[in-house]
């Protein structure tokens, strides 16, 4: 059984206890230091909202386009994009889209 003031190594040789302390504290400090100065990352923004004219939608890829006359036949829910989902049920339907806008 192994001893509280020391440790053995696979070899056979005792660490000190001291030892194993220092290391551990010298590790925690390390990881410390490299946390607080490590360049800090950038997120890159989002495309700006644009402003569509009357009668048109911003899409997924940030372009106006012409809102439909009417809703589009087997179309089951608009999205908050102003898209449609044909979904046949209602998980995931408008996923990536702004969620739903109404249910048609």
């Amino acid at each position: 059984m192994h001893s509280v003031a020391s440790r053995t190594r696979r070899s056979g040789v005792r660490i000190p206890a001291r030892r194993t302390t220092l290391t551990g504290w010298l590790l925690a400090a390390g990881v410390g230091f490299a946390a607080v100065f490590a360049p800090a990352t950038t997120a890159t923004a989002a495309p700006a909202f644009v402003s569509c004219p009357a009668g048109d939608y911003e899409n997924v890829d940030h372009a106006c386009v012409p809102r439909p006359g009417s809703d589009p036949d087997g179309a089951t829910a608009q999205c908050g994009d102003g898209t449609y989902s044909y979904s046949r049920h209602r998980n995931g339907t408008c996923s990536h889209h702004g969620g739903v806008e109404r249910w048609l």
